[in-house]
């Protein structure tokens, strides 16, 4: 567990050189406030508090930008390690590569962590001063925040997969981007054409849930999303919300970090220094 602390204060340390701490922070209460502004209008008419629709509002952010996020912090966690030609010198430490990218990951978790802990947390506390009754949709925030945590895990794996892969970091960087693109943009608009063109039938009634849990982004979404109550001020994917039992959407959310982590692991064990 010391080395992989070490190695975790060590790429903290990198990633707050290269300002990937204020960056991120900054694009999250940046957003966040925003949807904190605008995110709360339907509040009357659909009988929650107020905090509770601004969770509806983040999460559809955190879906976009948490995955992003982890895709541009971990694209070339690997590559750039080889194209440096530092690996070879991390090699010979007394780690097991194992050890490093558990490392990798968790000072990028404590990243991610602190940029939704911070953004979530202003959207809270605008929601807070304007309507002291907002306090009930804490626990819903709660969620939301170790919710995006796991997401973001679960594409820091996946970027650290491609970054091995690829070896280089502008190979990976374009497979980071079109997987970003293909799993939180592409994949709903499949899943839209579907729906449309079924009309109801079976494929919408037994196809279209397996295919949401599929998608972590869809997962995390729904999770959210049914857990908070706060469906109805979603529109779209929150009416299959509450056709998915929570415990599966729960499910989804909480093996796809392992899945991701494990992929990573397989494709970092092949990269030769």
């Amino acid at each position: 567990m010391s080395r992989i602390l070490a190695t975790a204060a060590c790429e903290f340390r990198i990633a707050f050189r290269n300002r990937w701490v204020a960056i991120a922070t900054a694009m999250m209460v940046l957003f966040a406030l925003v949807l904190a502004a605008a995110g709360a209008a339907p509040t009357g008419d659909l009988g929650i508090d107020r905090l509770s629709v601004i969770v509806a509002s983040l999460t559809s952010l955190a879906v976009y930008l948490v995955p992003l996020l982890a895709l541009l912090m971990s694209f070339d966690a690997i590559a750039g390690e080889v194209e440096r030609g530092t690996l070879p010198l991390l090699l010979t430490y007394p780690v097991s590569r194992l050890h490093i990218l558990l490392g990798k990951l968790l000072a990028h978790l404590a990243i991610l962590a602190l940029a939704t802990g911070l953004g979530y947390g202003a959207a809270a506390l605008a929601a807070i001063w304007a309507d002291p009754g907002a306090v009930k949709g804490l626990p819903a925030l709660g969620r939301l925040v170790w919710s995006s945590v796991l997401l973001g895990a679960t594409f820091l794996g996946a970027g650290y997969a491609l970054s091995a892969l690829a070896r280089r970091p502008s190979g990976a960087a374009g497979l980071a981007i079109g997987l970003w693109l293909a799993v939180v943009v592409l994949y709903d608009l499949a899943v839209l054409a579907l729906i449309v063109s079924d009309g109801g039938g079976a494929l919408t009634t037994h196809v279209l849930p397996v295919a949401l849990l599929a998608n972590p982004a869809d997962a995390f979404r729904l999770f959210n999303l049914t857990a908070s109550q706060a469906a109805a001020a979603a529109g779209g994917i929150g009416g299959a919300a509450g056709a998915i039992p929570l415990w599966q959407s729960a499910a989804s959310v909480l093996l796809w970090p392992v899945a991701g982590t494990l992929l990573a692991w397989a494709a970092f064990r092949k990269v030769t220094p």
